[in-house]
């Protein structure tokens, strides 16, 4: 018997070396592009100019930082991209809690089908209500502004629907001895329930935030000017058809740059979505 069990652990050991060596190697794999583009941001354009290679060996240099900061409008494009996402993400969670608290906990005429019709909206291409979107916010004069990059967005199904079914996961019991302490609905939501949501919040305004700082299609019809312009659709515009010999080093700064707080969101964010992704509790 311990025989057995010895080879079952030798087994065991073999196939876990031999998957996190997979996971390793495709992880270098998936990492490789993000070195490249790291290493020919820290050369000069004159350098990648005359040797193509030279991204594998010294000398390296900052100066393509310094020119994104103080010499172009990259520095305004990405608060324009923060000011939405940031936005975005704060009246997402906001409108998806209620919406989800209301769903999950109330009793209103038609809830269901609502529901469903909220629901749809998740099977609804944004590509099929440009015309129609791009019409409404013509006549409502707000292309170009902070409004008219964020209002599209709020309609998150997918917000909605997560919020709902995180708040039925919560036992109606929590509520019910709330109650009976004189607890009204909103200091039930307020205090007692949406505390508990917080790992689905994290997840949601991680997504929602990703989302918003990476949009390329709306703020492509809806900034037209050039100091409305996001962050993609400003690195966009500065491609030329001779980027990778003129200025590649430069606009790939410029990709670190647009990079790094969705890299910084994840990283402080990520055990709130393992949380909220097992169903566990947050401790």
């Amino acid at each position: 018997m311990a025989e057995v069990r010895a080879q079952n652990m030798v087994g065991r050991s073999t196939g876990d070396r031999i998957i996190l060596g997979v996971t390793i190697l495709l992880s270098l794999l998936m990492i490789i592009p993000v070195l490249w583009v790291l290493g020919l941001s820290l050369k000069l354009n004159a350098d990648v100019k005359l040797d193509p290679n030279s991204v594998f060996h010294l000398p390296y240099t900052i100066k393509n930082y310094i020119d994104v900061i103080s010499g172009s409008s990259v520095f305004r494009w990405f608060m324009n991209s923060l000011i939405v996402a940031v936005g975005s993400t704060i009246c997402i969670l906001i409108l998806s809690s209620l919406a989800g608290y209301g769903f999950a906990r109330l009793n209103f005429p038609f809830k269901n089908v609502i529901f469903i019709i909220v629901l749809f909206g998740l099977a609804v291409p944004e590509q099929a209500v440009i015309v129609a979107r791009h019409q409404i916010f013509s006549v409502l004069k707000l292309h170009n502004s902070y409004p008219g990059l964020i209002l599209p967005g709020l309609s998150a199904s997918f917000g909605v629907f997560l919020m709902t079914q995180y708040f039925r996961a919560i036992p109606k019991e929590i509520d019910e001895a709330a109650m009976l302490d004189n607890a009204s609905r909103f200091k039930i939501f307020w205090k007692v329930l949406l505390p508990l949501t917080i790992p689905a919040q994290a997840t949601l305004g991680i997504f929602t935030f990703l989302g918003a700082w990476n949009d390329y299609w709306w703020p492509l019809i809806s900034a037209t000017k050039k100091e409305m312009y996001t962050i993609t659709t400003g690195i966009a515009s500065m491609q030329m058809n001779f980027a990778q010999t003129e200025g590649l080093g430069f606009l790939m700064a410029q990709a670190v740059f647009a990079g790094l707080p969705t890299l910084l969101v994840y990283l402080f964010f990520q055990k709130y979505v393992v949380t909220a992704v097992s169903g566990s509790a947050v401790r």
